[in-house]
């Protein structure tokens, strides 16, 4: 037979009363009570380092795509019930993105000029890495590419990212100053896709990061441009200010400055900001 409403609720009051003495003695086998302090909840309702969880997704520079891909797990690790998710492009189309108003969290460019357009959108930004650009060839080199001034040769196949992807600006920007004048085959989407290109063979040499070289150094070859003739590119990250996760995304933004997020991307070859 079922209980009353009233019988309903003395047997949760007497469930209740049970409960509290067995709860007193759960924290160890010796009956003391745990005073320590509290930890998260398996339903993530927060993080060892105290920033809140949250399905965050942040929109990224496709030259991040490997370091940030290892960066999320790490976070996501020391971050229980954190959940990251990576857009990665060209940072023109990012900056589209965020102008239109795409739902994200986070923004991180290969230039300070892309972040400056959505400046309204954005809280402080903060540089969290450098970078520089390489001539990327086949491997082994097999054209024999060993100077910026080669690419000027007609008889390679040169690809560079688009004018007004920051690769391309930081391309010209280092050909220019070189009095060298490049007449690309194709002018790419972003970095990843110059890369691309020189991997499967259809160009013979591109400009592109040195840690994009580096994380297909079994497909290309990298050719170094001295520092005086080279150009250097600024990583900023910002959070959204549409954000519904404003507190964990710039726990997320702080941490790619931290001692672990920095060790992350030198590791990858970016350089300290």
């Amino acid at each position: 037979m079922s209980l009353a409403p009233a019988g309903r609720r003395t047997a949760a009051v007497l469930t209740a009363a049970l409960l509290v003495p067995l709860a007193a003695c759960s924290s160890g086998d010796d009956g003391k009570k745990d005073t320590g302090g509290s930890t998260p909840s398996a339903s993530g309702s927060g993080s060892a380092s105290g920033a809140p969880a949250a399905n965050l997704t942040v929109l990224a520079a496709a030259s991040l795509t490997d370091v940030f891909k290892t960066a999320g797990a790490a976070y996501e690790k020391s971050h229980p019930g954190t959940k990251l998710t990576f857009s990665f492009a060209g940072s023109q189309e990012l900056v589209a993105q965020v102008s239109q108003g795409a739902p994200a969290d986070v923004l991180v460019t290969a230039d300070t000029k892309s972040m400056d357009k959505v400046k309204a959108d954005t809280g402080t930004p903060a540089v969290i890495a450098k970078n520089r650009l390489v001539i990327a060839t086949g491997e082994g080199n097999p054209h024999k590419v060993d100077d910026l001034k080669d690419l000027a040769d007609t008889k390679f196949k040169v690809v560079l990212a688009a004018p007004e992807v920051p690769a391309g600006k930081y391309s010209r920007q280092i050909l220019d100053k070189q009095k060298i004048t490049v007449e690309p085959v194709s002018q790419e989407p972003n970095v990843r896709a110059v890369l691309s290109k020189v991997e499967l063979g259809e160009a013979d040499a591109g400009l592109v990061y040195k840690t994009d070289a580096e994380s297909a150094r079994d497909k290309v070859d990298a050719v170094e441009i001295p520092d005086d003739r080279n150009a250097v590119a600024q990583y900023p990250a910002a959070t959204l200010k549409d954000s519904k996760n404003t507190e964990a995304a710039a726990a997320f933004v702080a941490w790619l400055s931290s001692p672990e997020g920095q060790r992350i991307l030198q590791d990858a070859g970016f350089q300290k900001p």
